[in-house]
């Protein structure tokens, strides 16, 4: 089977964005990555590994070109030392093991954290891709065409009849890439959003596309990023904190949105004070109810006095086009929104995709969590570390 991955832009931004801080900041720190399944595929996903194992192979080969390369160069927010470090950047194979165990394929990246942490989405673009390889057909691809069509029509009309009455743009971003059908189809659903809809289609996550396709690669932070930091060194009460002091000193006014969802959204906003609401352009949305906690960060910015409309709220929780349509109608008339709609782009074609992630689960020898305000995407590996971060952050376990 030919490689799949065949350049390391073909990634989702945010990967750099993380790694440049984790070079700059913490070189020398190393983390532990586990991979998880969410659902009951249709077959079992054991049967990818001789083929997974041959991928990784490849992958692990490639380089960055000096066209890639030279196209981050023109990223305001890359620096140059960093695109020094990313030429002689490979991904090496030792750091990465793949296994069967009880029945369930098992995939562990162990080592330094700027190497572990960017084998993240390759490896899941990877697994969706070989599972779906054998479930691909004319039929299925035919089935897909029709939907993204569908998706398309909805969203013209909603320019056409509804966008001038709303006091903020409709801006939604492809963030599908970790659960694509396969590479040339993210490409061609990309491409088909950005010609049809260039009023409301704002950029991909994916750098290589956005490098091709000449539009806006978009991203910020993951939940690893905060994550990493309740093993830096730092009290555990403070560890979002320095997270957000480290990428406001990283960046300093670019890549302005934060993830709120590491220990839940309250526990967020009481860390998330004056100075750095201030300083962020707005917050992203992963877990929970999506309108619960659009109303409480709205009901932050008024409690600290900035105007709401100033900010921007980013949802990228599961969306499809009708819910985020939904989202913008109820916010937009307050506070400005857009949307990141990841599998309902890239997988959605009349099978049920894959719910796989690969998570952080140590930092430095030291357990690490997320306890998501979705608690079927709490993930520790140390269940006294986590009990240990519920008391801390006052996290009540779910009903």
């Amino acid at each position: 089977m030919p490689p799949l991955i065949h350049s390391l832009l073909d990634t989702d931004l945010y990967k750099f964005t993380m790694l440049q801080v984790v070079l700059h900041q913490f070189p020398a720190s190393h983390g532990e990555y586990e991979f998880k399944c969410r659902n009951r595929p249709d077959m079992p996903l054991t049967q990818l590994k001789k083929e997974l194992e041959a991928q990784l192979d490849w992958l692990c080969q490639l380089h960055f070109t000096q066209e890639e390369l030279a196209y981050l160069r023109t990223l305001r927010f890359i620096k140059s030392d960093f695109v020094d470090y990313l030429e002689l950047f490979h991904l090496q194979r030792r750091f990465i093991t793949v296994s069967c165990e009880d029945g369930e394929l098992a995939i562990r990246i162990k080592g330094p954290l700027v190497q572990a942490m960017f084998f993240e989405i390759f490896v899941l673009a990877i697994v969706n891709e070989l599972y779906f390889r054998r479930l691909d057909s004319a039929e299925v691809r035919s089935e897909g065409l029709r939907r993204l069509e569908a998706k398309i029509a909805v969203l013209e009309r909603f320019r056409d009849s509804e966008a001038a009455q709303q006091r903020f743009p409709l801006l939604i971003a492809d963030f599908g890439t970790r659960r694509r059908f396969s590479r040339d189809w993210q490409q061609h659903v990309v491409e088909r959003l950005n010609t049809a809809l260039p009023d409301i289609f704002r950029g991909t996550s994916n750098v290589y596309l956005a490098w091709k396709l000449g539009i806006t690669p978009i991203g910020t932070m993951a939940h690893e990023f905060f994550q990493a930091f309740q093993a830096l060194g730092v009290r555990l009460r403070d560890f979002q904190k320095a997270a957000l002091e480290s990428w406001v000193q990283e960046y300093r006014g670019d890549l302005g949105i934060a993830l709120t969802d590491v220990v839940g959204m309250d526990a967020f906003l009481a860390d998330f004070d004056l100075y750095f609401a201030k300083l962020f352009d707005g917050l992203r949305h992963d877990s929970g109810d999506p309108y619960q906690w659009g109303e409480k960060a709205i009901a932050h910015y008024r409690k600290l006095r900035i105007d709401p409309a100033t900010k921007m709220l980013t949802f990228s929780d599961g969306l499809s086009v009708d819910s985020a349509l939904d989202l913008h109608r109820h916010f937009s008339p307050q506070i400005q929104v857009s949307f990141g709609i990841g599998t309902h782009f890239t997988n959605d074609m009349g099978l049920e995709p894959l719910q796989i992630v690969l998570k952080l689960v140590s930092c430095n020898g030291q357990p690490v969590a997320k306890l998501s305000d979705s608690p079927g995407k709490t993930m520790c590996s140390d269940e006294t570390f986590l009990a240990y971060l519920r008391q801390v952050f006052k996290v009540a376990l779910a009903a």
